[in-house]
């Protein structure tokens, strides 16, 4: 298990928007910590798993639960 130490709420947003967002919060966090995204967003999922293949974060958590996607990342 992992402590959640930031969370994002990019419900309603569209891509590329929420991976912006965390994208700047990540830059803000120590390697180590965790953030917790919601998206509502269909790309979302993918567009994480690249983002996290990209900049060496480690994709802990990508599930959907009723039309919302809930995908946790720790920072590398």
């Amino acid at each position: 298990m992992f402590t959640i130490d930031k969370k994002l709420d990019a419900s309603g947003m569209r891509c590329p928007i929420p991976v912006l967002r965390a994208s700047k919060e990540l830059k803000r966090m120590e390697a180590g910590q965790v953030i917790e995204i919601i998206a509502t967003d269909s790309q979302a999922p993918r567009d994480f798993k690249d983002l996290c293949e990209a900049m060496g974060h480690e994709l802990l958590a990508n599930e959907e639960k009723e039309d919302t996607y809930v995908i946790t990342i720790k920072k590398g």
